[in-house]
């Protein structure tokens, strides 16, 4: 298999419908159904199952789909970091999203920095949903992530803070006067629709925090966040603290099998600025 296989095999298995993944690839559907056809032939299994009217993916073929994804993935990955190493001075780039540091960062990057071998570290600020996919096609070599709600395959990551989760919610608002909430209290609210989940409520949908605070503020949505959000919180808002929500665990994620000195220092330094924070250990 070479990357065209791949790539024509992930536009075919994304679309599953052979006229838009040619449409989608820039080329005509006759030779990207052959291309299929030979590939099924080599590996000895069926990928697609074809009826008249409908293509789906057989067991075989979600396997590869998972697979060749990472394959695509890997492959971007080491074309820019190669890029990247050879162009200028070493940096370390760091993908993160708004408000998602757990207010963490400012003690991290000074505790690298005062590393004697410690590189440039540049700060990617991503969308929602977005922060993951830059450390996975290797524009960032380092992410913060979260558990539950990030993919961690492919991944080394170190925990550096738990929080519970509260809900975010008008001072008006019916709810906001209760000690406690559980997920039962907020049926049929109008929770937001998160960029890339599936499983997102039936709000509005929302870019990034400062949009999301401002259709709470407008009583247009209502939200559960970690517990570090109540430091940003915008006046006219409150929190009520979650009895049945998961908490949500910050990580800090790189590459699985990296050998880079460079992070291997920044992931020490951000353990030890985590644990301080955390009031694990004194300075």
């Amino acid at each position: 298999m070479d990357r065209r296989d791949l790539e024509y095999f992930v536009a075919v298995a994304e679309e599953l419908h052979f006229g838009r993944a040619a449409e989608r690839l820039g080329i005509a559907q006759p030779p990207l159904s052959r291309a299929i056809r030979a590939l099924e032939r080599r590996l000895r299994v069926t990928l697609f199952a074809r009826t008249s009217r409908r293509v789906s993916l057989t067991p075989a073929g979600d396997v590869l789909l998972r697979e060749g994804r990472r394959a695509l993935d890997a492959l971007d990955a080491a074309t820019r970091r190669t890029t990247r190493a050879g162009q200028g001075a070493p940096r370390l780039v760091l993908a993160t999203k708004p408000g998602g540091d757990s207010r963490m960062l400012p003690d991290i990057l000074a505790a690298y920095r005062a590393q004697p071998d410690a590189i440039a570290v540049e700060v990617a600020v991503c969308g929602i949903g977005e922060v993951a996919a830059h450390l996975r096609d290797g524009r960032a070599d380092v992410a913060l992530l979260h558990r539950p709600f990030d993919d961690l395959s492919g991944f080394d990551h170190e925990e550096l803070k738990t929080e519970p989760m509260v809900a975010v919610l008008p001072a008006g608002h019916r709810l906001a006067g209760r000690e406690s909430l559980a997920w039962a209290d907020l049926a049929g609210e109008p929770l937001p629709s998160w960029p890339g989940d599936k499983d997102s409520g039936p709000g509005p949908a929302v870019r990034d925090g400062g949009q999301l605070m401002y259709l709470i503020a407008l009583g247009e949505a209502v939200a559960v966040l970690p517990e570090s959000c109540r430091d940003d919180l915008r006046a006219g808002l409150v929190t009520v603290p979650m009895r049945d929500a998961e908490p949500v665990v910050t990580l800090l994620a790189w590459p699985e099998g990296s050998r880079s000195r460079a992070l291997a220092g920044f992931v020490r330094a951000a353990c030890e600025a985590a644990a301080y924070a955390n009031g694990f250990v004194s300075r």
